[in-house]
């Protein structure tokens, strides 16, 4: 408890000397703790997670890429069959 009253009266003394510093210092330690206790942060970071980096773009055959269905509704290419078997 003697540091909590230690802690009260830094702050007492310093609010009576400099009020705008002291003003300026806790808004400046709120906004450095603010993102670490806001729910918004979780909410973002899963969405972040949940977007993807690459998004697929159509790319036209030009009759050298086996690999790449000519048109998008095809089914060549990768599945989600193993998905199914989970």
């Amino acid at each position: 408890m003697a540091v909590f009253s230690r802690v009260g009266s830094f702050l007492k003394n310093a609010w009576n000397k400099e009020p705008v510093i002291t003003v300026s210092a806790g808004i400046g330690i709120l906004s450095v703790m603010l993102p670490f206790i806001s729910p918004y942060t979780k909410y973002t970071t899963m969405c972040n997670q949940a977007t993807p980096y690459t998004y697929p773009v159509p790319v036209r055959d030009d009759g050298n890429m086996p690999d790449i269905p000519s048109h998008p509704s095809d089914k060549i290419g990768p599945n989600l069959d193993w998905l199914k078997n989970l």
